[in-house]
């Protein structure tokens, strides 16, 4: 790795996700006592594997990773059939078991899909700035996605999957699609959704729904995870009840604490200062990742850093969103702070790509 691209690269991410993930794992401490620390112990092994695969990403040409997308790719799409043969763990068939250790091939997808729709578009807007609205080639860039997302829809992983959709779209608008794309899928949206709920939707996905808009439904029941949370975070006021001393959090009420629900565990423990911090950190990290977008030396490298600014807004407004009732629960880890190997790793992979761009940036190629 040479001077120029140390030089160049994004100082602040790093700083950004160092501290999210300090603060991931002071959380991480207080509420896996009960099982000493087990998952913390599993979160800084993933750490360990992850930071030697970083450091090799951001010394590689981003252009010769992008080249190889097309074979991670292929790879990914049998993980994703083949995860939907194992055995059910709450109710999803998302992970590989091995030993003490799970994998889950939707998080790792992320990356492949976003490197190779970087690739497709590029090689589409070779041919014209306004390819990318001609329905044959904005339906062969939407193929990419659509296969994995159905797949992992099947699993069922609704959360994950709508940020393939999210990514996608921050893509295809960075990529100068035609407005009226973007208005038709809103409408769209609009009148596909009460019939999803209606007719497509199972059962468990409609309880979350009804729940997330009248939580006191089953206070006891669907309804006790966003109650349970929405006091944690409360009860945590200006400075937090203290590292180990939240009531929900430490009394087994906050569930799951480790993941989905972390940042209600920060907000009881730590506070509104440290929960706060965690949402500007979020919003510096995404707004760089979107300067690098702007900068990048060329249109694959725009593309997959806004890609990755998508992947991350998503988790980090819906797992936040979740946790103070804001929004439904779909089971979205957020990012750098949750337990979860896959998505440590996956999200390093990212940010490696975001500082490869950020270290070889020229100039802005973004689409006016």
């Amino acid at each position: 790795m040479n001077r120029k691209i140390l030089k160049n690269i994004e100082w602040s991410i790093i700083v950004c996700v160092v501290i999210l993930i300090a603060i991931g794992c002071v959380a991480l401490y207080s509420a896996t006592q009960s099982t000493e620390h087990d998952e913390l112990i599993k979160q800084l092994i993933w750490l360990g594997i992850s930071i030697p695969i970083v450091v090799a990403i951001i010394a590689t040409d981003y252009e010769i990773i992008i080249k190889a997308a097309p074979v991670g790719y292929g790879v990914m799409l049998l993980l994703l059939v083949a995860v939907l043969f194992t055995q059910p763990i709450n109710g999803a068939t998302s992970w590989f078991t091995l030993g003490s250790f799970s994998l889950q091939p939707a998080e790792f997808t992320k990356i492949f899909v976003i490197l190779l729709l970087a690739l497709v578009i590029s090689k589409v807007q070779k041919e014209g700035k306004n390819e990318i609205s001609k329905p044959l080639k904005l339906g062969l860039c939407l193929l990419v996605v659509v296969v994995p997302v159905l797949l992992i829809i099947k699993q069922p992983d609704y959360g994950t999957a709508i940020a393939f959709v999210i990514a996608t779209i921050f893509m295809l608008y960075a990529a100068g699609i035609n407005k009226k794309y973007i208005l038709g899928s809103v409408l769209l949206t609009i009148v596909v959704l009460p019939v999803m709920y209606l007719y497509i939707l199972p059962d468990h996905a409609k309880t979350r729904i009804d729940v997330f808009l009248n939580p006191d439904l089953d206070p006891r029941g669907s309804g006790y995870n966003i109650i349970q949370s929405k006091l944690a975070i409360g009860s945590g006021q200006l400075l937090g009840m203290g590292v180990k001393q939240g009531n929900q959090t430490q009394l087994g009420y906050l569930y799951p604490k480790t993941t989905d629900f972390i940042f209600s565990v920060i907000g009881e423990e730590m506070g509104f200062v440290i929960a706060g911090l965690i949402i500007v950190l979020y919003v510096v990290l995404i707004t760089k990742i979107i300067y690098i977008a702007k900068t990048a030396k060329d249109d694959k490298g725009s593309y997959v850093a806004i890609g990755i600014a998508g992947i991350f807004a998503f988790h980090m407004v819906e797992n936040i969103g979740m946790a103070m009732g804001l929004l439904p629960i779909t089971g979205v880890p957020l990012p750098f702070v949750s337990y979860g190997g896959s998505s440590l790793l996956t999200n390093l992979v990212l940010i490696g790509l975001v500082l490869n761009i950020s270290g070889r940036r020229k100039k802005s190629l973004f689409i006016e």
